[in-house]
């Protein structure tokens, strides 16, 4: 989150808090409406999620992979030598 936007971060490289969302549209429109993000964030009041929005829609990529094809937390390639952190 940068001034009250969220920004997307598939790299898991940005400082400071960060909240988990699969990438799914309808997952994004149901954390929106629950107020997940600033409860996960704990930031008062809305957050502009236009951004992510953007990120999610069909055909976007992410370091040349499809959405689909994004690495889950906790998912290691065995015998990589980078840090999945």
């Amino acid at each position: 989150m940068v001034d009250g936007v969220l920004t997307p971060d598939p790299r898991r490289r940005l400082p400071g808090r960060g909240a988990w969302l699969h990438p799914d549209l309808e997952c994004l429109g149901r954390a929106e409406r629950r107020s997940a993000f600033p409860r996960a964030l704990r930031v008062p009041g809305p957050l502009e999620v236009a951004a992510v929005r953007s990120h999610l829609q069909p055909g976007c990529s992410t370091s040349g992979t499809e959405i689909g094809t994004w690495e889950t937390p906790g998912s290691v390639i065995h015998g990589s030598k980078v840090d999945p952190s």
